[in-house]
């Protein structure tokens, strides 16, 4: 699949990324990007993850085959809004937001107007870092992308998603926007509100003296990914409240169940849970490594 002009919404780290994938393996014939500081325009333009960078979101999106919005979800309607009047008839738009749901209502409605055909993508990519500096053509290679097409969704629209993911090394997966919503609650956004509360509990100003130096591998590895976007991450949670509100009592529920037996000194439970744990944690594990070699 060969575009003629794509168009980045915010050229952070997955957009900056894609960008450079894109350009790297000849994808587009001219890749654009919107930002909104100034400064951002010399950034992207000196990475090259863009051809060129502009302030002015109806001069990138004018003649684009397809737009890829890549800012924080909270910002995305009001921008697809601004985008209808420059959108050419038959545009392919997509985003890599982390919430589906109320993503794929909001601009797969506004679009219509502009008779441009929207799908849904989130690749499972990225890291703690953020801004375009960051970013590096090989990010989606080996990384599950989650398209979320309606029923009525264009299919050649569809299609030409599909293979721009593949594309850049992606593996593709179909879900529903309130399948993956309720699935990523557990295994994305769960995982982000523990390690900032991790990182709030154990490097709060309450906390000793020397207890930020006892912090060693285990405790970097755990809140790693606390140093994400706050603005991002914010948006997500509330986003997706329902889905993360039922993921925290499961793991509130199964952080009792432990609290429980460790009170009772319960020697045989308390191997159980790490016995499971390491079992579950290796056999995902292994089969994430042969994913990633083949």
């Amino acid at each position: 699949m060969h575009w003629k002009k794509v168009t980045l919404v915010g050229v952070g780290l997955l957009g900056g990324s894609l960008g450079l994938a894109l350009k790297q393996r000849r994808l587009a014939d001219s890749v654009a990007g919107f930002v909104r500081r100034p400064a951002s325009v010399k950034e992207c333009e000196k990475k090259g993850a863009v051809d060129r960078a502009t302030l002015d979101l109806g001069e990138a999106v004018t003649d684009a085959d397809l737009v890829v919005l890549c800012t924080p979800i909270a910002q995305m309607r009001a921008l697809a809004e601004q985008m209808v009047p420059f959108l050419r008839p038959g545009a392919v738009v997509t985003d890599v937001g982390s919430v589906k749901r109320s993503v794929v209502q909001d601009l797969s409605r506004s679009l219509a107007r502009a008779e441009a055909h929207f799908v849904g993508s989130h690749p499972m990519a990225g890291s703690e870092k953020t801004g375009v500096a960051a970013a590096q053509p090989g990010l989606f290679i080996d990384a599950v992308c989650v398209l979320t097409p309606e029923p009525g969704s264009n299919a050649a629209a569809v299609r030409k998603i599909t293979q721009l993911w593949k594309s850049v090394g992606s593996r593709v997966l179909r879900l529903t926007p309130e399948a993956h919503d309720e699935l990523v609650s557990r295994s994305s956004h769960l995982p982000h509100v523990l390690a900032a509360q991790l990182s709030n509990l154990v490097l709060g100003p309450q906390s000793p003296k020397h207890l930020a130096m006892l912090c060693a591998n285990g405790f970097r590895d755990t809140t790693r990914i606390a140093s994400g976007s706050p603005e991002m991450w914010r948006d997500i949670v509330l986003a997706n409240r329902k889905n993360l509100l039922n993921a925290l009592d499961s793991f509130v529920q199964g952080l009792g169940n432990f609290k429980r037996v460790l009170k009772r000194g319960d020697e045989a439970a308390i191997s159980r849970f790490f016995e499971q744990a390491k079992h579950r944690r290796d056999q995902w594990s292994c089969k994430a490594g042969s994913h990633s070699q083949e």
